[in-house]
């Protein structure tokens, strides 16, 4: 299998190639930025800007599927800096465009669980993703990504697979994501603030989704063309992760509570029963083993 991915130096990304290139697949990285992870990922990696249209007509690559994982993904940055949503819609449709100048017929999307938007539903099935639900500029990028990817879908034949990713974490993250920035300010005694008090999330270990994404190249034909919700289907409010990571690294930080932010998700919690039945994914680590996991990953790996 010859496996193209976007965004292969991003958490995600690195973890996918790993996985892919210890398996024996042949794995083509793009990415704007070096893998500063991983150098057998780098060393596949081309460095490429996927919003630079003629950077990307000017290469050519043999593959039998593209996965597209490149993007902006934070959602409060991209209400502060909506451009960075644009960036979003750009590289979708320059992904796409490549998949069919290259006649690469096999392509997955990333969306979001943020596709959801506020509802109050107590599980989100796939059949929930509602316009008029776009909470953010990061929301709307994904919902109209994957209407672009549908497009193509009909008027070229590519077939598709998304995934609505929810909440990943464990390795390779640096950012300003809530479990990479509470393991940093805990370290240091720093205050962890917690953007809304019931905010409830459906947290993914790594592998997990990474799995899922594989289980899905893997399944292709018969899985194709439909989309599939990646996470745990269940909730952890946001307060026990503060409380779970302070205690693992032993640390003072005090825990406070502010207003939730404005375009964010208050309340998340996947069915994964659709995934379960035509992907066979089954997610493997529990919330307290995989923070637990990212924990020591973070501790032994970052400063």
């Amino acid at each position: 299998m010859k496996i193209l991915v976007t965004g292969s130096s991003g958490t995600i990304g690195t973890r996918l190639c790993e996985k892919l290139l210890a398996r024996g697949d042949a794995v083509i990285g793009f990415d704007w930025l070096e893998n500063k992870w991983n150098e057998d990922v780098q060393n596949i990696t081309t460095l490429l800007d996927m919003r630079d249209e003629e950077a990307v007509k000017a290469v050519h690559v043999d593959a039998d599927i593209l996965i597209h994982l490149a993007a902006n993904a934070r959602v409060y940055e991209l209400v502060e800096h909506p451009d960075r949503a644009r960036d979003n819609f750009l590289t979708t449709f320059n992904a796409l465009e490549f998949a069919r100048a290259n006649n690469i017929k096999r392509f997955m999307f990333a969306s979001s669980r943020e596709s959801y938007g506020n509802t109050g539903v107590e599980k989100y099935t796939e059949d929930l993703v509602r316009v008029h639900n776009c909470e953010s500029p990061y929301t709307a990028s994904k919902v109209g990504g994957e209407a672009l990817v549908e497009a193509y879908r009909r008027c070229y034949g590519i077939d598709q697979i998304t995934f609505r990713f929810s909440n990943v974490y464990g390795m390779y993250d640096d950012s300003v994501r809530v479990v990479p920035l509470f393991i940093r300010l805990a370290r240091k005694n720093e205050p962890m603030v917690i953007f809304g008090k019931d905010k409830c999330l459906d947290f993914t270990y790594i592998d997990d989704t990474v799995s899922g994404i594989i289980a899905g190249i893997d399944t292709f034909e018969t899985a194709k063309n439909d989309t599939y919700n990646l996470a745990t289907g269940e909730g952890t409010t946001i307060i026990k992760l503060a409380e779970d990571i302070r205690k693992l690294c032993g640390s003072d930080s005090k825990i406070t509570l502010g207003a939730s932010r404005t375009g964010e998700v208050i309340r998340y919690i996947a069915d994964i029963s659709k995934a379960r039945k035509k992907l066979g994914y089954e997610p493997k680590t529990t919330f307290d083993e995989g923070v637990t996991k990212a924990v020591e990953w973070y501790l032994t790996n970052t400063k």
